[in-house]
Parts: structure tokens; C-alpha cells; sequence
């Protein structure tokens, strides 16, 4: 039994739908894929698809020995090609799993920065807040902002996240401006409901001392854009990562507060787990976006300048 060419035969039929369309891909005869197929399911024990007489879908064997398998073809094939005659370059596919406003608003233009360098990597990103399995679905790395404390995982630190305090100029005309933290308690407050606590902020003095601050919550949304958005009309006061903001306060369409009060630290990290094999490209794509965004990151100039005014 040849295992890579079942496994690869395997993929093919799951990407092309069928035996038939993975056979006229592979230019082979469908009794030849139908083989591999059986070879591998009874090497492994278990069925890997469901069959009916019109279509084939994934057991849930299927679906994890798909991931796997894609993994492992890809290591291979960068293996071969790491020691061709195109030595250096990257190829294969990356898995990645994004944080949604931060993948589209900051890693989104550094993902494409980084394919016009490596043209021939394929990236397979889910841009979405959830908190993904890595080994059980499949993938490469994922992109966290968290006080990372999981000792399973790997993690390289990209990048500080700040979290600011805003609202705009017309509200705070209309409600004036809160001095101290407790006088939160009589504003409207427009709150990310992903978190756990929606009744309070939990908010550091310049002594590290926790000043927990009871609010109101007046909005609340699972999405941090439609939060600025809210707040910039006008609707209340928001809290939210200056990588959100950060266009809107250097515009004056947002106004900074309790800047002397910080949240928790967090840094956006790479992460992938111990047990997973670094591939070259998965590396070559954490190491670019270390040094892309090393240093001051540029959404925090805007709160810089802010408190310096």
C-alpha cells in the first residue's frame, strides 16, 4: 500500500466532490481511486465517508483525517521544494484563524504585503472572534489578543493592545465629561456583550490598584466596529482597543477619557501548538508579521499624541 499517493488520492476526491471528478483530475481511471480509497479505510478502520448512490460526504473520521492529511502533503511538498533547484522560496497552503476587526483592519494588508513576497503560498484564513481548536481543526496558527496563560500552546508576541475609553465631542457636550470613574455609573454605556461581565469595567490606577467601575449598559453588540460607529453618533461612551478607534481619535470624531485609568495588558500573539511540526512557511509568516508590527504600533501614535496634548 502506497500511503501517500491513498492520502493524496483521499484529498483529491474531497476537494473534487467525487471519485469521478478526482479521477478526470488525476487523469486515472476511477477504479483506481475507488482502490485507494479502500485501501486506506481499511488501513486506517474506519469509514471515511458516508456513501450514497448520489453523493459522498465526511465522517467525522473523514473530516479530521482530511486536515491532517492536507497538513501533511503540504509539509511534503514544501520538503521537495525546499530542496529544488527553487531553493528559498514558499509554497503550500497556511491555515489561519484571525480575530475579525483586527484581521481585516491590520493583518488583512500585512497578508497581502506578504503573498506579493510569496507568491505561491495559499492562504486558507477564517476571519471570525470564536475561539478555534488548532489540532482539531486543522489549523497552521492563530492570531489571538488575550493575557495569554495556556501552557499547550506556543506564542510569539506581535504586538500591545490598548484598550481606550471614548466618546464623542457631541456627547460629552450633551453629558458632560466623567473626571472620575465612579461617575460612569450615570452615562450611556456601549458594551462588547463577548465578554463576561457586562456591569462592569474593570479599569488599573497609575498604581496598579483594580478600580472596579459599576455602568449601564445602554448598547451592547458583538462587534466592535458597529460599537465605534455607535459612539461616534453620538450614542454613549465605548471602550474598545485603540486598533478600532485609533482613525476616529486622531480625526477628533472620538475623544479620549479616563486616560490616567488603564484595562488589563494584552498583545496579540502567534500561536500554534507544541505538538505541531513549524513548517518554513509557517514560520517565514510569523517571523514577517513580528517584524511588521515591532515597535510603537501605529494605531497607539493617535492615544500617544493624545495624552501628550
Amino acid at each position: 500500500m502506497d500511503r501517500y499517493e491513498n492520502m493524496n488520492a483521499f484529498v483529491r476526491v474531497v476537494e473534487a466532490g467525487s471519485i469521478s471528478a478526482a479521477a478526470d483530475r488525476m487523469n486515472v481511471a476511477k477504479s483506481v481511486i475507488s482502490r485507494r480509497l479502500k485501501e486506506l479505510e481499511t488501513h486506517l478502520g474506519v469509514e471515511l465517508f458516508h456513501r450514497t448512490t448520489r453523493q459522498m460526504n465526511l465522517t467525522d473520521s473523514g473530516r479530521a483525517f482530511y486536515q491532517q492529511s492536507v497538513r501533511i502533503l503540504a509539509d511534503i511538498l514544501e520538503a521537495e521544494h525546499a530542496t529544488s533547484q527553487f531553493h528559498g522560496a514558499l509554497k503550500g497552503n497556511l491555515k489561519v484563524a484571525l480575530p475579525l476587526s483586527f484581521g481585516l483592519m491590520h493583518l488583512g494588508p500585512a497578508i497581502n504585503d506578504f503573498l506579493q513576497a510569496h507568491p505561491d503560498i495559499e492562504f486558507d484564513l477564517d476571519f471570525n472572534d470564536r475561539h478555534v481548536d488548532l489540532l482539531v481543526e486543522g489549523f497552521d496558527l492563530a492570531i489571538r489578543i488575550a493575557s495569554l496563560a495556556d501552557s499547550s500552546l506556543i506564542a510569539r508576541r506581535l504586538a500591545p493592545i490598548q484598550t481606550v475609553m471614548c466618546a464623542s465631542p457631541a456627547y460629552l457636550e450633551r453629558m458632560g465629561k466623567p473626571q472620575v470613574p465612579h461617575e460612569l455609573i450615570h452615562h450611556w454605556c456601549l458594551v462588547y456583550n463577548l465578554i463576561s461581565n457586562f456591569d462592569n469595567w474593570d479599569l488599573y490606577d497609575t498604581k496598579q490598584q483594580l478600580v472596579r467601575t459599576k455602568i449601564v449598559p445602554y448598547l451592547k453588540a458583538g462587534n466592535g466596529e458597529f460599537l465605534r460607529d455607535a459612539a461616534v453618533a453620538g450614542l454613549g461612551i465605548v471602550m474598545l482597543p485603540t486598533f478600532i478607534v485609533y482613525q476616529e481619535i486622531a480625526s477628533s470624531a472620538l475623544v479620549p477619557l479616563l486616560t490616567e485609568f488603564h484595562t488589563a495588558q494584552l498583545a496579540a500573539y502567534a500561536i500554534y501548538p507544541q505538538t505541531r511540526h513549524l513548517s518554513q512557511r509557517v514560520r517565514a509568516f510569523v517571523d514577517f508579521l513580528v517584524k511588521r508590527f515591532e515597535g510603537l504600533p501605529y494605531w497607539d501614535e493617535c492615544l500617544q499624541n493624545a495624552k501628550n496634548a
